[in-house]
């Protein structure tokens, strides 16, 4: 089962006149990185929502953001600033007189100080809150998780297109790797017989003794044979219960070593020519595999 790391999701949930909503993205990361973002009626929440998030995920960073509206607060009328109104008011009062103004000063006057009329102080149902608040996170992250599933349905597809390439064109690898010690009889002959030209025949013994040494530090069957175990492993990867981005990654890093080693060792260019195709793949996979958690 494949997940991928970057996704987005969100829920609502209301109870007794309170909402919550719930946003959360996520991105690629090495670890579980969970940052949450509440308003102030809910920052005590922060260590208890971490908690919720990590029972469906493992890795990538999280963005938790969080609004909450209480409609029982806004049915909480006003109150009024009578200290800071009869202060206000005495003070105008004062300034007409210094002024020598004709007009008292009234009740517009009065609110233009601000503050004197404001929204009645409403203390929230703790409780209740973090009942909702904890239950749209919950929602939101098990969306979250459907879709990081979803995505990783595709990146299961393509990935596992890719590597069925890579098994294909290694085949194509061992067939060339076989015509190694052939093409270095050929050019050892060629090059001793313009060496010893008119000097007689070549040693037969010494010529296969020569081939063999060459073909053996162009042997590129070990590497082939562990290509071909990554395969079968990334295969078991892809088809484990959990998702494995971490392992996939490490096997990339094995495979990108064996490619390297088959080109170095490579004594024909349509053998180098199979080394860069399979590269090139490769870092097609390497790029996907970032995605995975």
């Amino acid at each position: 089962m494949i997940k991928s790391m970057t996704a987005f999701a969100k829920a609502v949930h209301t109870q007794d006149a309170v909402t919550a909503e719930a946003v959360i993205r996520s991105y690629n990361s090495r670890h579980l990185d969970v940052a949450v973002y509440l308003p102030d009626m809910c920052q005590g929440l922060e260590e208890e929502l971490k908690k919720i998030v990590t029972r469906y995920h493992h890795r990538g960073r999280m963005e938790i953001r969080v609004t909450v509206q209480d409609e029982r607060a806004q049915e909480s009328g006003f109150d009024v600033d009578d200290v800071r109104a009869a202060a206000y008011l005495k003070a105008l009062k004062q300034v007409t007189r210094s002024l020598g103004l004709s007009r008292e000063p009234d009740l517009t006057d009065v609110l233009s100080a601000g503050h004197i009329i404001v929204p009645a102080v409403h203390d929230p149902n703790q409780p209740l809150v973090t009942a909702v608040v904890s239950e749209a996170v919950d929602q939101a992250a098990r969306n979250l998780d459907q879709m990081r599933r979803a995505e990783g349905d595709h990146l299961y597809q393509d990935l596992m297109a890719r590597i069925d390439a890579i098994e294909a064109q290694m085949d194509q690898v061992s067939e060339l790797a076989a015509e190694i010690p052939v093409l270095y009889k050929k050019r050892l002959e060629e090059r001793l017989a313009r060496l010893t030209a008119g000097q007689g025949e070549i040693d037969p013994v010494r010529l296969a003794q020569e081939v063999a040494v060459l073909a053996d530090k162009s042997d590129v069957s070990e590497e082939i044979v562990r290509i071909s175990s990554h395969i079968d492993q990334f295969r078991k990867t892809m088809n484990a219960e959990q998702s494995r981005g971490q392992t996939l990654n490490f096997l990339i890093q094995e495979f990108n070593r064996e490619f390297n080693t088959i080109g170095s060792k490579a004594g024909q260019a349509a053998l180098s020519h199979r080394v860069v195709d399979l590269k090139s793949q490769l870092e097609k996979i390497r790029e996907q595999v970032q995605n995975i958690e």
